[in-house]
């Protein structure tokens, strides 16, 4: 397996290119419009997750983004320069004590999104894994 490595400053229109180097090699690689869209949903949240709450928006400090495939297989890992995070502790979005909030969601559409979600020990880094599903025919 190949690994590709992106690094982009924390800057929000950083992350368009990125995104777009990303996309276009998955579909290089034959993924489904819907695995695209689902990858992309994900890395989104990620990146930007990256950078407003692990490098506050600090351009000085960098988001790295490694994405490699295997098979029918896309693998990406986001890691920023912040402190982490507890992410054993997070909050229930769908709480109705957090409904109304405006943040809150990204990781529970990561986790709805991709196959596998998975954190390093620090909180600083997380892993996204998705297959590729087959276009449905109608």
């Amino acid at each position: 397996m190949k690994w590709h490595e992106i690094t982009i400053a924390s800057n929000p229109t950083a992350r368009t290119e990125a995104e777009r180097i990303v996309v276009g090699e998955l579909e290089s690689h034959g993924f489904s419009e819907e695995t695209r869209f689902s990858i992309k949903l994900a890395m989104e949240e990620a990146v930007v997750n990256a950078m407003k709450h692990g490098n506050n928006f600090d351009e000085s400090k960098s988001v790295l983004l490694r994405f490699a495939f295997s098979e029918d297989t896309f693998y990406l890992v986001v890691r920023d320069e912040g402190p982490g995070f507890d992410f054993h502790n997070l909050p229930d979005p769908t709480d109705d004590s957090h409904l109304a909030l405006p943040y809150g969601r990204g990781i529970m559409l990561m986790n709805a999104y991709m196959d596998k979600v998975t954190y390093n020990e620090r909180g600083n880094e997380v892993t996204l894994v998705r297959s590729n599903r087959p276009e449905k025919k109608p």
